[in-house]
């Protein structure tokens, strides 16, 4: 027997591991510090084989003497009490077969009269040697048609199936499948069950019932009996105070919260087998008997069997749907992958195809948005709601792809949000250009019924002799209907799939429309060149046969009589014609340079350079009488020829196109911003057509309402490519009253 000490220390470290113990999540249901009466356990150290910790029980099957003499010692030194372990083919070859960690091995052996199976484990530091009976049972009827579950292609069918079987192992009075929600919460799928007994099919379990820790040893221990809830559990005496971690235990003993959970349900027993799909814990099969009910090893090692050999089938035709989806997904994709191809731009395409968009991750609505244009398809919010959307995702996620079923629910007051826009999923295109889509579910009137009322209690109850005060199991397990509102149905892996279908389209048909831009910018750029070259070639080379014709002209004109009136009037022609050639090339020359010249930006002062060519361009235009106002005149950061190249042709335009009013008047004024410097300059001249604004800086172009005028369409063009290469902008304001054209330079450095 063991020492009053061995006693006291027992119960301190149980007091100790329960007295703070409020959530169900926090209870270390690994270290229970005892293990059920059906079991029987010696821990050994790992490196000396000596004995290190037992179960108070052992003296029933071994005839040992004091307790305290095994501590410190190996098995062999007591061979008269342990000469089946020692005798065995697992303990004689103890590190072979303990080699791997918590793997465990399997023998059978005879205690006296009696069989046990063997089971051995290894920790980090210790090796697990557990013992119990080997049951007898004669009604045992198992299927060796195994591959009966692979011809199965239908889930509900399958799990029935697994149930029936397991029924011919184990034959618990109430067997369910049970599948663990994204949430940690689950519902029982199948059920087999007897006549007597409540059926739980279609019900929902909150997280807790099956807190993160226990999930976590359901995928590290893969079977788990409760033989006898009301059984007391045998304690595990050790010579030292530290928690014995039992996670590998067969035997291990029951949470004090499972335990009074399992009797609020009204049942003694309960057996579970892990269902483990691509390596996560997806359900579980959970078995439950009102009387106590012990399943032999070797049953519950054959359960086990059956359990993988159904998930494994469950995985292969869930792996063949997935493929068939992909395969679905993928013809859909290439069709719109045709549709996409046909239009240069990636916004024509989305809005060409928004429906088959829309339809793909089976939205009720979807928003394209570009900027501040927003084109939408099926049912969606109001454009106004749709902005505060794209607003809020700007600021609050992060995410590429972001996914909610409740975002009414958490933000639909906040935005003031309709049904609409219950569920949405967000793929940012380009989130620097607020181009992004947006696919929307309604709100989806969800009604789930739990298996009692899952709000949680805390109260105080006792365990062998223990007052614990901890979360409260549910006492009642009749039907708690619960209202859900502001979510969607949930977006599935197969919704997000479709979207991240539409997003690898979008990058694939972006980089060949990419890539079919850039060689015609290449090529664009390789023929800008050749023309820029020729221009300058043309512009210098015929300059000087145009004087020698120019000279030739004024020679002949000299030379005429006076009474020649209509050969002076050809020959005027011809040399007025060659001055507009002239000045054309000139022009052309200017364009050219302003292309390819080298700048050197520097603080420049303009007033002088802006009053200079206002008083020329009145000269120039033969418009003495046009008042040009020069206000605040700052400093601007530009190349000093290009800044008076842009001057010059916006002044000169500002006082020739508003020469023929009665009062001409043109108004010069800069000003200053954070970062830049705005001049505009306005006339009151004869303004551009609205329909032709959109020529105002090509080469060439000019206005309808400006032909009377003399001029060749060149200025404005090499004013916009001036301030393109300096880092500025022009831009301009019109009406039939006049014109302001706006020129944006950067700040000077100070």
């Amino acid at each position: 027997m063991e020492s009053l000490f061995q006693k006291m220390l027992y119960l301190i470290v149980r007091l100790k591991r329960y007295m703070n113990f409020i959530e169900c999540h926090e209870e270390p249901i690994h270290i229970p510090g005892s293990i059920q009466s059906f079991g029987y356990l010696i821990g050994i150290d790992a490196a000396s084989h000596t004995i290190t910790f037992f179960s108070r029980n052992i003296s029933d099957i071994f005839d040992i003497g004091s307790s305290q003499e095994l501590f410190g010692r190996k098995l062999t030194d007591f061979p008269e009490s342990f000469q089946s372990i020692i005798d065995s083919e697992i303990y004689t070859s103890l590190d072979k077969f303990t080699r791997r960690k918590n793997e465990t091995y399997f023998d059978k052996i005879f205690i006296g009269d009696t069989e046990y199976h063997f089971s051995v484990f290894r920790s980090e530091l210790y090796i697990f040697m557990e013992f119990e009976k080997v049951l007898i049972n004669p009604n045992k009827r198992i299927s060796n048609k195994y591959d009966n579950f692979y011809i199965i292609d239908n889930e509900k069918e399958l799990w029935n199936h697994l149930l029936e079987t397991l029924s011919k192992v184990v034959n618990y009075g109430r067997m369910m499948v049970y599948k663990f929600m994204m949430d940690g919460s689950g519902k029982v799928i199948a059920e087999k069950k007897n006549e007597n007994m409540e059926s739980f099919l279609g019900l929902h379990y909150p997280e807790s019932d099956i807190p993160k820790q226990a999930r976590d040893l359901y995928l590290k221990k893969r079977k788990r009996i409760f033989s006898n809830v009301y059984a007391d559990t045998v304690p595990i005496l050790s010579k030292s105070p530290e928690n014995i971690d039992l996670t590998f235990s067969a035997s291990r003993g029951m949470s004090p919260v499972h335990g009074q959970y399992l009797k609020n349900s009204g049942v003694a027993s309960s057996f579970s087998v892990s269902i483990i799909i691509d390596d996560h814990l997806w359900g579980l099969v959970t078995c439950q008997n009102v009387e106590p009910k012990h399943i032999d090893l070797e049953d519950r090692v054959q359960a086990g069997i059956f359990t993988a050999l159904a998930a494994n089938a469950y995985s292969s035709f869930k792996s063949k749907s997935e493929l068939n989806y992909r395969l679905e997904l993928n013809e859909k994709v290439s069709q719109l992958k045709t549709e996409f191809l046909k239009h240069n731009n990636l916004f024509d395409s989305l809005i060409e195809c928004k429906t088959e968009i829309r339809n793909l991750p089976e939205a009720d609505g979807l928003a394209i948005v570009s900027d501040e244009n927003i084109i939408t398809d099926g049912k969606t919010p109001n454009p106004e709601s749709i902005r505060r959307i794209v607003q809020w995702a700007q600021e609050n996620t992060n995410e590429r792809i972001y996914v909610s079923r409740n975002f009414l629910k958490e933000y639909g007051d906040k935005l003031d949000l309709s049904e609409d826009a219950a569920g949405i999923v967000i793929y940012f295109i380009e989130r620097d250009k607020n181009e992004m889509l947006i696919w929307f579910r309604k709100e989806f009137d969800e009604h789930i019924n739990w298996a009692g009322n899952p709000e949680k209690k805390i109260e105080v109850f006792s365990q062998n002799g223990e007052e614990k005060q901890m979360i409260s199991p549910r006492t009642s397990f009749r039907i708690f209907t619960e209202n859900i509102k502001g979510n969607s149905k949930r977006w599935n892996s197969r919704n997000v799939s479709a979207v991240q279908a539409v997003r690898d389209l979008i990058l694939e048909t972006s980089h060949k429309n990419y890539n079919a831009i850039k060689r015609l910018n290449d090529e664009l750029k390789k023929v800008n060149d050749e023309l820029d070259s020729f221009s300058y070639t043309i512009s210098h080379d015929l300059g000087t046969p145009l004087t020698v014709m120019k000279l030739n002209a004024q020679m002949l004109l000299g030379n005429l009589t006076d009474d020649s009136v209509k050969s002076k009037t050809k020959i005027n022609t011809i040399i007025e014609e060659i001055d507009n050639m002239a000045e054309m090339m000139h022009d052309v020359l200017q364009l050219s340079r302003a292309k390819h010249s080298e700048i050197q930006l520097e603080n420049l002062k303009t007033a002088h350079t802006i009053e200079k060519i206002s008083q020329n361009a009145k000269m120039t235009y033969g418009s003495p009488n046009s008042e040009i106002i020069i206000k605040e005149c700052p400093d601007v950061l530009a190349d000093k020829t290009m800044l008076h190249q842009v001057f010059l042709n916006i002044i000169n335009n500002a006082v020739k196109y508003s020469s023929h009013k009665d009062l001409p008047k043109v108004e010069i004024e800069g000003t200053e911003d954070d970062q830049t410097i705005i001049y505009r300059i306005s006339d009151n001249g004869i303004g551009i057509p609205e329909e032709e604004k959109h020529k105002m800086f090509k080469i060439f172009n000019r206005m309808d309402n400006a032909k009377k005028f003399k001029g060749n369409g060149v200025g404005l063009s090499i004013v916009h490519r001036i301030m393109k290469r300096i880092g500025g902008n022009v831009d301009y304001e019109s009406s039939s009253e006049g014109t302001s054209f706006i020129l944006t330079f950067k700040k000077p450095y100070i």
